[in-house]
């Protein structure tokens, strides 16, 4: 545990359960948005075939992901730390051009 709270630079075991907790939720909550998301710009899996709508669908997880995890990290109070993991992960992605100062 202590590797980790280091390596994230983080100080207490109350963190990480947050941090985690945000991760949970953020993931959840991507998956669960996705599919009305797909309804509102005329993707049904009935009507849609499966290839498309799941490709669509997983295209359309990725950037409700990363926005919903700045937005629950303010909301539990990790804004600093998910948006430092932010543009981490999206330089990493070759996107850190989006996020420049």
């Amino acid at each position: 545990m202590n590797k980790l709270k280091e390596r994230w630079g983080i100080n207490s075991n109350w963190q990480i359960l947050v941090i985690f907790l945000v991760f949970a939720i953020t993931g959840s909550t991507a998956t669960k948005l996705a599919a009305p998301v797909c309804s509102f710009i005329g993707l049904d899996p009935e009507s849609t075939h499966w290839s498309i709508y799941w490709f669509a669908r997983i295209v359309l997880i990725f950037p409700l992901y990363q926005i919903l995890l700045v937005s629950f990290g303010w909301i539990f109070g990790q804004f600093k730390f998910f948006w430092a993991f932010e543009k981490k992960m999206l330089g990493r992605l070759g996107l850190h051009k989006i996020l420049k100062h």
